[in-house]
């Protein structure tokens, strides 16, 4: 846990820099973020089975398709100064390739759901989620950056809904 520990520091303390060097920052804040995981895991049970790694590969592709909506806020104002973003490097398949993120990310987190035999609640929570991701597509449709941004605080409801399917899925597991 300390050596990972040690890595997810690096990570979180190089992140604010990447922005003038990496096309891809919102990847790089997916694995800062994601790296919780391994953490968690390695303090809570001594090992890194192979469901962590699925869950922080979840992790990496949700982070990066929500933080590149939130750069399609930005992209005009990143253009002028300079900053790269992945919404300036999908250029005009920024929509598919946040689909294919969201998709990713889902199916990651429904493989996290077989493999822990999570059961009715969960899927019914990743169902919502997947709806929301849906609605978030609609709502960057058009790329207009209060849209987009409202996308963004979507993802608040979208990881709310994966919470909840785990949190009832415990409760009620009988």
């Amino acid at each position: 846990t300390q050596g990972l520990a040690l890595i997810g520091g690096v990570l979180a303390v190089t992140y604010p820099f990447l922005k003038r060097f990496v096309a891809l920052p919102q990847a790089y804040l997916g694995l800062a973020f994601s790296w919780s995981v391994p953490m968690a895991f390695a303090a809570q049970t001594g090992e890194l089975p192979g469901v962590a790694w699925v869950l922080f590969v979840a992790g990496v592709l949700w982070t990066t398709a929500y933080d590149t909506i939130y750069a399609m806020v930005d992209r005009e104002d990143d253009l002028v100064i300079g900053i790269r973003s992945s919404a300036i490097l999908f250029g005009r398949h920024d929509r598919l390739v946040i689909g294919a993120l969201q998709a990713g990310a889902l199916a990651g987190l429904a493989l996290v759901g077989w493999l822990t035999s999570l059961g009715h609640w969960y899927w019914a929570g990743l169902l919502i989620a997947a709806a929301l991701a849906a609605h978030e597509q609609r709502l960057i449709r058009h790329r207009e950056p209060a849209a987009c941004f409202r996308a963004f605080l979507n993802n608040n409801l979208f990881g709310l809904a994966v919470f909840a399917g785990i949190a009832l899925d415990y409760v009620f597991r009988g």
